[in-house]
C-alpha cells in the first residue's frame, strides 16, 4: 500500500530533480534513497540479494584476492 506525502523543498532542488531524475520518477528516487535508513531488512535476504549481484561479487573477490596477496608480500 502506498501513502501520499507532501514534502517542501527548495525550488532549485526540485528543478534539479526534474532535470536529472525526470518528472515522473522523483517519488521512486526519493523512496530508494530513504528506504535503507528507515526499513529494517532481513539480514539473510539482504546477503542473498548481494550474492546474486554477479558484478559486485566478482569485484569483492578481486579485492579480497588482492588483499591476501598484499599480506603475503609484507615482510614479517
Amino acid at each position: 500500500m502506498q501513502k501520499k506525502l507532501t514534502v517542501t523543498i527548495d525550488e532549485e532542488v526540485y528543478e534539479g530533480l526534474r532535470t536529472v531524475i525526470g518528472p515522473r520518477k522523483i517519488s521512486r528516487f526519493i523512496e530508494d534513497l530513504v528506504r535503507p535508513h528507515v526499513v529494517k531488512k532481513d539480514m539473510y535476504a539482504a546477503y542473498k540479494e548481494m550474492a546474486e549481484d554477479q558484478i559486485r561479487e566478482s569485484e569483492a573477490l578481486e579485492w579480497a584476492e588482492g588483499t591476501i596477496g598484499a599480506m603475503n608480500d609484507e615482510e614479517r
